[in-house]
């Protein structure tokens, strides 16, 4: 069960539908991601894509975030994020979209500061993800778009954005990419 690790619902359980895969982002990797992030986040616009448990979007608005939207495909683990935001108290701050993210950027409003992408790893590289954030206007000027990924994998060049840092903590590695 993941458990949000800073900020004010420090040490808060959620959790995600029985038998389902979700795949929580580890500990060690969310804590070192968040001190990477600590001084962008306070009163950011934050997007937590593939959202899963909605572990990263409550952890961004425990750490300060200001807007926090959580896109997950699966209705009822999106039902089950929709039920920790009651639980938590943070309806003014985090809004779940219950859709394929696809479709979900063509429905939320931008621009974000952070965008943390967690896809399924066995799935390619999400191109169209990358194409509609900046086609739709989804991103602030400074936007930092941070892609999760197995470590074993090699990313392409992504059109449209620069890598400026990458990360990796065992089998997990995170990207870091700019809008050019």
């Amino acid at each position: 069960m993941p458990k949000i690790t800073g900020g004010q619902l420090n040490s808060r359980k959620l959790k995600s539908p029985k038998g389902m895969a979700v795949r929580p982002t580890p500990g060690r990797v969310k804590e070192s991601l968040f001190s990477i992030l600590a001084p962008r986040i306070e009163g950011s616009a934050f997007l937590d894509l593939y959202a899963g448990t909605g572990a990263i979007g409550f952890e961004a608005a425990s750490r300060g975030a200001a807007r926090v939207v959580c896109v997950e495909a699966h209705r009822e683990t999106a039902h089950a994020i929709a039920e920790a935001v009651e639980e938590l108290g943070v309806k003014k701050t985090v809004t779940v979209v219950a859709a394929p993210v696809d479709r979900a950027l063509y429905r939320i409003e931008g621009p974000f500061d952070i965008v943390y992408a967690d896809p399924p790893y066995a799935d390619e590289l999400p191109h169209t993800m990358f194409r509609l954030l900046l086609e739709r206007g989804l991103l602030a000027p400074d936007a930092l778009v941070i892609y999760e990924h197995a470590a074993r994998t090699i990313l392409p060049d992504v059109p449209g954005y620069r890598g400026v840092r990458e990360e990796v903590y065992g089998d997990v590695a995170l990207a870091f990419f700019t809008p050019t």
